[in-house]
């Protein structure tokens, strides 16, 4: 049996603490910027293709930022536990203590790119495409942090990887963290910058926007399996989570956007 005995604090300054949960957002965000700057000077290079500047990348980083954190906040008080919220409003500010939504950050994504893409004036794909190739980065190390926090686990295992959580009960779980770690973080990267890379569907806006929601809505699908839902929520219909229906949305939105994508190609 494995005991779960991780602090989720990486330094306690006493008035002040650094949680690895903190740090799993600012090394995610700084090495997609590293990661999304080599891939616009490889197409510049080996395509002569430049639809956007490093230098606009640049200036897009803020906006995902403020986007990342306000969408993904607001995504899990609105989407998991507003009751809680609604009489605490307080307890929002407390982004040390976890509570990030994907599909909310997802949102708040979008809506800022979208205003980054007007006051450029560049197709918001161009952006997005690049977005969604660097995504995943950040993604493995949320869940690692979600780990190291001992939240978000899994149902009940007999496996000899199950672990036990300090807010789990004295039952071993499935690491389930772990498993989206590796499915929306590892596989999703790979599936991912294969086809915008080795498949060259970067050069074609807005298709590994639409592949990325597609893949994603079905690793986190898979990965719901094994995780326990939320006790406040339990299960819709008696299978669903919540995080398997907000997927299934964001599956049909990846789909339709091919088929908008693919229908304007047709007809110009």
């Amino acid at each position: 049996m494995i005991v779960h005995n991780f602090d989720p604090v990486f330094i306690d300054l006493g008035i002040f603490q650094i949680r690895w949960y903190s740090i799993a957002y600012i090394v995610g965000i700084v090495l997609g910027w590293i990661y999304a700057i080599k891939i616009i000077k490889k197409m510049a290079r080996k395509h002569n293709f430049t639809p956007i500047k490093q230098t606009d990348f640049d200036d897009l980083i803020i906006y995902l930022i403020i986007g990342i954190v306000l969408g993904g906040r607001l995504g899990y008080v609105i989407f998991y536990n507003f009751e809680y919220y609604s009489k605490n409003l307080f307890e929002i500010l407390k982004l040390w203590e976890g509570g990030m939504s994907f599909h909310g950050g997802l949102l708040g994504v979008i809506i800022a790119t979208i205003i980054f893409s007007k006051i450029k004036k560049i197709n918001f794909f161009y952006f997005s495409d690049i977005i969604c190739c660097v995504a995943p980065v950040g993604l493995f190390l949320g869940r690692i942090a979600n780990f190291i926090n001992g939240e978000l686990f899994g149902k009940i295992s007999t496996l000899p990887w199950a672990i036990v959580f300090p807010n789990g009960g004295n039952i071993s779980r499935h690491p389930s963290q772990i498993y989206e770690a590796i499915l929306e973080g590892i596989v999703l990267f790979i599936l991912i910058n294969f086809f915008a890379l080795k498949k060259q569907l970067l050069l074609r806006a807005g298709y590994v926007s639409s592949l990325f929601l597609i893949f994603y809505s079905i690793v986190r699908i898979i990965g719901e399996n094994f995780r326990e839902p939320d006790k406040h929520l339990g299960y819709f219909f008696n299978y669903f989570s919540m995080g398997i229906i907000l997927s299934f949305v964001t599956f049909l939105a990846g789909c339709f956007t091919i088929f908008l994508i693919k229908n304007n190609e047709q007809n110009n």
